[in-house]
């Protein structure tokens, strides 16, 4: 582990911005431990966070205690390692075996706050500072710029700062997942429904140029003009991993397997068929952004709720909630773990809810199929998923559609 120690002995200082820890080899110690520099009374710490399960830790060390610490971590329990500071991103993966890979890119350097960088400036030290980002401004990034995101230079075009916003929210949640998917072949992923794929090119560059993975993924969309853009960017910047298709979700037949299925603001029902085709495909990793949730607030009657559902935004917004909330209940019936996240702040977008899905192994289904028959019968709706997808019940036995 000589090699990882004469990293962190090299980056500990007041210009890193983070290190990440994660691929986890015993889950119950921790998840993911991530480490950032902080000033307290005018003494540089590092603040260690560590995930493990639904809680999280916060404490602050030396640099001599955390090298020591993040030594044993890779040595016993972590098999990746990715550092950003403000020179250069390194990579570090640990096999089984102890044996260590490390890839190194260097960084463009970045102003000091008194050269006018604003915003762009090195990451501030305080205690509670505000939220680094995974792609910052000032630092340009090749399909930002080609997609009109960036200038040149780095700097994020006003009408574009929400859109960067989301971009790094979403690699958050990439990274989070980042130990689900195989790191021993090809990693295999669809985004349905990718529009003009401000979100693909940055999964593309998050996994395979600072990753480092051998991934291979396809976008999807029924507008030929759009998909003839992408495409075109795509081969201007030689992310020779990265495929786009004119075609719907439904009818998708271009994959027998697949690691990761992607949906963002796939309408209606698309949003079943997308995650149909990932249970089916047994996929590891589902996302997906729901949109235009018509299909409930078509059938549902109540006579409890009728107080509540005669107001047709109330009907339409509960009728959503619904309809995503089922969701997470069938695909946690077929073996998945599933969360449902806020994508970004309601103020930029009311469709700002992710379903987080990780398909968790030998897992026997979740809940009860009863009671989500129950709670259908109630309202009397009968979604899409439900008809689309067997469930098994309790037992881990299919139940017909």
């Amino acid at each position: 582990m000589k090699e990882c120690r004469d990293i962190f002995k090299q980056v500990l200082d007041q210009k890193l911005i983070r290190i990440t820890l994660s691929n986890t080899r015993d889950a119950d110690r921790a998840v993911k431990v991530k480490v950032r520099p902080v000033l307290i009374r005018e003494k540089l710490f590092f603040q260690e966070t560590v995930y493990r399960g639904a809680q999280v830790y916060h404490t602050n060390l030396e640099k001599a205690q955390l090298e020591e610490r993040l030594e044993e971590y890779m040595e016993s329990l972590f098999g990746q390692a990715q550092v950003s500071h403000e020179t250069e991103d390194i990579s570090i993966l640990v096999s089984k075996k102890g044996t260590v890979t490390i890839k190194r890119r260097k960084r463009k350097a970045l102003l000091k706050p008194e050269e006018g960088a604003g915003e762009t400036a090195l990451p501030s030290l305080a205690h509670d500072r505000s939220k680094q980002y995974i792609l910052r401004e000032g630092e340009p990034v090749d399909f930002l710029v080609g997609l009109g995101v960036q200038t040149p230079d780095g700097h994020v075009a006003k009408a574009y700062y929400d859109k960067f916003r989301q971009i790094n929210r979403y690699l958050e949640f990439v990274e989070d997942v980042l130990d689900k998917l195989p790191k021993d072949r090809t990693v295999r992923i669809i985004d349905f429904g990718c529009g003009k794929s401000y979100l693909t090119f940055a999964m593309y560059y998050y996994l395979h140029s600072l990753q480092g993975r051998d991934i291979r993924v396809t976008g999807l969309d029924l507008k030929e003009e759009v998909i003839a853009r992408c495409s075109a960017l795509a081969r201007q910047l030689r992310y020779d991993g990265l495929d786009f298709q004119v075609g719907d979700i439904q009818n998708f037949t271009g994959a027998d397997s697949v690691d990761m299925v992607v949906s963002l603001h796939a309408c209606d029902k698309a949003t079943d068929y997308a995650l149909e085709k990932a249970v089916k495909w047994g996929a590891r990793v589902i996302l997906a952004v729901p949109c235009c949730q018509h299909e409930l607030n078509g059938q549902i009657r109540c006579e409890m709720l009728q107080p509540v559902l005669k107001y047709g935004v109330i009907r339409e917004r509960i009728s959503a909630l619904i309809t995503d909330a089922l969701r997470a209940q069938i695909l946690e019936q077929n073996g998945y773990e599933t969360q449902i996240l806020e994508f970004i702040d309601m103020e930029h977008t009311p469709k700002n809810l992710l379903i987080r899905a990780v398909k968790a192994g030998g897992m026997r289904p979740r809940g009860k199929v009863s009671s989500i028959s129950e709670l259908t019968d109630f309202l009397h709706v009968r979604p899409a998923l439900a008809s689309l997808i067997s469930m098994p019940d309790e037992t881990g036995r299919q139940e017909p559609s």
